[in-house]
């Protein structure tokens, strides 16, 4: 009777090498399909959008400061005397604004007004033609021209304390329409016109404290002019 023992070796041997056949055909495949599910490629997440780069500011406006204005001009008053010393002058400034007086104390006048410019500066104007050009130095005094009657007139008026400075008074005396200018200099002196109905004569001198004149026999009261 023959053994069956090769015959059974053979068998088993066949066996297994179907089963390790078996076996790595479904390693290979489950390795394959699990590497493609991991796989950053294969992946239906959507790619993370890059974050938008913040916009820079917008440039600010460069502030610019504004180039300061020049002072104004003080309020005051001035007057001084021409260069040949044959008349006086008087002018009052008041916020950019001046008035002047022009006057020999005899039978010539003037009365002149305008703006100051930031620089001191002034131009005048009066009737027929009269002008008045100065200039306010250090806020001290003025120096200028006066034109009046084809004359030209240079002056310097000094800054005014009271009583002295400008003064006017205007009224109905005696029927006649009384207008009259003064001006009192550093000092006391005083150079006025009077005029009655458009006659000029030399001023009677007012009170200098209080502005008090009699014309005529009445009293009346001279006040400082200013523009």
């Amino acid at each position: 009777m023959k053994h069956p023992g090769p015959v059974v070796t053979l068998l088993a041997g066949l066996v297994l090498g179907l089963f390790l056949l078996s076996l790595n055909a479904t390693t290979g495949t489950k390795s394959a399909s699990s590497y493609q599910e991991e796989s950053p490629a294969a992946s239906t997440s959507p790619s993370p959008k890059p974050s938008a780069t913040p916009s820079s500011p917008a440039p600010t406006e460069s502030t610019t400061s504004p180039t300061p204005s020049k002072s104004a001009q003080p309020n005051a008053d001035y007057a001084g005397r021409t260069d040949d010393d044959s008349s006086a002058i008087a002018v009052s400034l008041r916020d950019g604004k001046a008035i002047a007086y022009f006057c020999d104390g005899h039978d010539k006048e003037s009365w002149l007004k305008g703006d100051v410019k930031d620089d001191g500066t002034m131009k005048l104007t009066g009737k027929q033609g009269a002008e008045l050009n100065g200039t306010l130095q250090d806020g001290k005094r003025i120096r200028g021209t006066v034109d009046l009657g084809g004359q030209r007139y240079g002056f310097t008026a000094d800054k005014a304390v009271k009583p002295s400075g400008l003064y006017r008074a205007t009224a109905t005396v005696r029927g006649a329409k009384v207008d009259g200018g003064w001006i009192v200099l550093p000092g006391g002196n005083q150079v006025g016109i009077l005029n009655r109905d458009d006659k000029p004569s030399p001023a009677p001198e007012i009170d200098p404290e209080t502005g008090v004149v009699t014309i005529d026999g009445e009293q009346l009261t001279a006040l400082p002019v200013t523009p």
